[in-house]
């Protein structure tokens, strides 16, 4: 392994740390914003050319296969075996047309990342030739080896048997020179194993739950979707900077760093320009997004140093969580030809802003209809009302599971920190709304009359204002904000698959509409009008979730009491916030819906478990490394050159040397202290590694980690963070925070 420097191809072992950090930063110093080839500057002109989408479609495929895969779009219809072969030979024609060469069906396991194994459409003839061969069989199914994949014990590990199955409803599209295929991916036994079948299963629930309700204001309605618009934050690290960091290529964090003397306070990195280097990277990941269908819109900076972020426009849930899933391998790829390392951990730089990905929510009738907008007439503010009620009564049924739903080992960094939510669920929704609701809650329990119907309908209901003045971005803290047409998920982390999120919400929403509706059913049945029982059941909601609305500072400790009074669970770490997917209510939840069954269920559960430990493991022994075999070496010997001084000065000026010593005396002693502390910490942390690396059960091991490993990483990074900045600069083996975070 060689490092290249100014045309001459070194030996790594000539480079001490040291060296190797300032090498580091002379080739960071020195980039130039990398050119790419744009075929257009249009976008509209090559927006979705990678995609097999409907233009694809028209021109590839018959029209009987077309009119199927519509169907099964838009009715979840099956795909009989005639049609999966005309699809075939369309795809592979248009495909090859765009000079793929292999097909693989494209999956997410319960790694929370993607999986691919590409096989080439090239077949051998037995007369010496070749074709290219891509049938219905190959479409609709293939077996990966399974046995590399988490499964939670739902099969033995040895054992491969697993199957991805094509998913119609996401296009298919071509990344490189592969023709990728949106597919779920279960086991033989039918269990799912991935993300997407359980996100299938809730937003269907939740289709048939709001369409149902639905039927109370338009007739018209058939068929009602969940929308997702993402927004991804990330952080970017020169690539010599980055490796030059043992704990950012094993953690993606760092695990050690003094904050700089200027960090985030002055927000001048937000409201700047974006660096040179920086916007020919994004405008690359922009292209790229667009030529794979990937709406992205947006592209800014946000509040750290060297934090940024993109957005595109919402789409239906299950395209937009492929799509994210997609553009996160499409940054990383994207950032390294252009010398950087996109981080996309909640949490890589302490005392500065972390990265979430916010999910913004909402759902749309086939009719047009965004369901969670305020409209001008009475009656269409009564159906927002019924749609906007019933998601807050949801969270708050469902608060611990929607905690569960964004917890990981990087988002507990994150929650509660510089402007990040808290990990207390609760939701904001205005001043405006607020007095909406307040309204609603005075209401007379029964019947009404025709006067007072009328003036709630006019006075309260009527004067709901379409433009909402107060609902924008403003309350930060807030895990879950309306925000004038839509609900912002804002707790979710930057690396998550936007798939658990969505999954949960979609879920707890459609059985809240089921038991809405079936109150509102009883209530007419017993002779009250339509209005009378929207108007009571929705007043019923308001009462029962009102202690989850919170307006007001959400990292003040104010908040925390209040919370614990009104019984919200504040749960900052993650293996007791999973517990809450294995209640049994959460059990029964999932199992009426169909969404998971309990084998499913706790095959997550134990999985999430271990993904936990194995990355408190992974960090642990990273932090051990870095502090054995760099720090203390370097501290030690910078203590050594600060006591041949002192030796010198005692040679020199006898018994006067303690007073002019006097200085060097203190740090000599101070670097002893921290070099003893920090010694006897690792040795202590790795005691108790090695006591949780003999538990058995998966929550055990983690709470383990998490209560007898985790606590020492603190302690261990006060003294290497003192060090820093009392080692001489130059000794220095890491680069430092402002050296990242700055040199762009």
């Amino acid at each position: 392994m060689y490092r290249k420097k100014q045309g001459v191809h070194l030996p790594v072992n000539t480079f001490t740390m040291a060296q190797s950090r300032f090498h580091a930063l002379q080739l960071a110093g020195g980039r130039k914003p990398v050119s790419f080839t744009q075929h257009s500057k249009r976008s509209s002109e090559y927006f979705g050319c990678n995609v097999f989408n409907k233009k694809a479609m028209h021109e590839f495929m018959s029209k009987e296969a077309y009119v199927s895969i519509n169907d099964a779009i838009e009715h979840g219809s099956k795909i009989n075996r005639n049609i999966s072969d005309q699809v075939a030979t369309a795809m592979k024609a248009w495909a090859i047309a765009n000079e793929a060469t292999h097909y693989t069906h494209w999956f997410q396991p319960l790694t929370g990342s993607t999986a691919e194994k590409h096989d080439g459409f090239f077949e051998p003839t037995s007369d010496g030739f070749a074709i290219e061969k891509f049938n219905g069989d190959m479409l609709i199914q293939a077996e990966p080896d399974a046995s590399s994949f988490p499964n939670g014990g739902i099969r033995n590990t040895f054992e491969a048997r697993g199957y991805t199955a094509w998913d119609p409803t996401s296009h298919a599209f071509i990344l490189d020179d592969t023709l990728c295929i949106p597919t779920v991916f279960v086991a033989y036994t039918g269990e799912a194993l991935d993300n997407k079948t359980p996100l299938l299963r809730a937003l269907q629930v939740v289709d048939h739950a709001a369409t149902d309700v639905c039927q109370y204001f338009d007739r018209q309605v058939t068929k009602v979707n969940a929308s997702l618009g993402w927004e991804q934050e990330y952080f970017l690290v020169d690539a010599a900077l980055h490796d030059a960091r043992p704990d950012l290529v094993m953690t993606g964090r760092t695990l050690l760093g003094h904050s700089p003397a200027k960090g985030q306070q002055m927000d001048d990195h937000y409201f700047g320009s974006i660096p040179e280097r920086v916007l020919a990277c994004m405008r690359e990941i922009e292209y790229e997004s667009h030529k794979l269908g990937i709406p992205v819109k947006t592209r800014h900076n946000e509040v750290a140093p060297g934090q940024y972020e993109f957005a595109p426009v919402y789409g239906e849930a299950n395209i937009s969580v492929d799509q994210n899933s997609l553009f996160m391998d499409i940054m990383d790829k994207v950032a390294r030809r252009h010398d950087f390392r996109a981080l996309l951990h909640e949490k890589p730089f302490a005392g500065i802003n972390g990265s979430g990905k916010h999910n913004n929510w909402s759902l749309s009738t086939n009719t047009g209809v965004n369901l969670l907008s305020p409209g001008s007439t009475p009656k269409k503010n009564l159906q927002f009302l019924t749609f906007f009620i019933n998601t807050i009564k949801a969270v708050h049924d469902h608060s611990d599971l929607l905690r569960a739903a964004i917890a990981s080992a990087g988002n507990d960094h994150r929650l509660g920190a510089n402007e990040a939510p808290p990990a207390i669920i609760s939701a904001f929704i205005g001043s405006q709304l607020t007095s909406v609701l307040d309204e609603l809650e005075k209401l007379e329990g029964g019947k009404m009359s025709p006067e007072k119907k009328t003036e709630l309908k006019l006075n309260v209901v009527g004067k709901i204002p379409e433009i909402l003045l107060d609902n924008t971005d403003r309350n930060r803290t807030s895990p879950f904000a309306f925000t004038g047409n839509k609900f912002e998920f804002r707790a979710v982390g930057s690396s998550a698959t936007c798939a658990h999120a969505m999954t949960i919400l979609n879920l707890i929403v459609a059985d809240q509409l089921k038991v809405f509706k079936a109150d509102v059913d009883v209530l007419i049945a017993e002779g009250m009008k339509k209005d009378d029982a929207l108007f009571n059941a929705l007043k019923g909601c308001i009462i029962a979730s009102k202690v989850v609305r919170f307006e007001g500072d959400g990292y003040s400790d104010k908040w925390k009491e209040l919370a614990k009074q009104r019984g919200l669970n504040n749960t900052p770490d993650s293996p007791r916030a999973f517990d809450f997917y294995i209640t049994p209510e959460a059990e029964a939840l999932f199992a009426r819906n169909g969404v998971l069954n309990k084998v499913e269920l706790h095959a997550r559960y134990e999985i999430l478990q271990e993904e936990y430990f194995m990355r408190i493991q992974i960090e642990s022994r990273t932090l051990g490394d870095m502090v054995s075999n760099h720090i203390v070496p370097i501290a030690i010997r910078y203590q050594s050159t600060l006591s041949e001084n002192v030796l010198r000065l005692k040679e020199l000026l006898g018994k006067d040397y303690a007073l002019h010593a006097k200085e060097q005396l203190e740090t000599i002693r101070e670097i002893s202290g921290r070099i003893s502390r920090i010694l006897r910490a690792v040795m202590d942390m790795t005691e108790a590694r090695k006591q949780a690396n003999l538990i058995d059960d998966a929550r055990e091991k983690a709470l383990a980690y998490c209560d007898k490993v985790l606590p020492y990483f603190d302690a261990i990074r006060y003294d290497v963070d003192k060090l820093e900045l009392t080692v001489d600069n130059e000794l220095w083996p890491l680069p430092k925070y402002r050296e990242m975070l700055y040199v762009k």
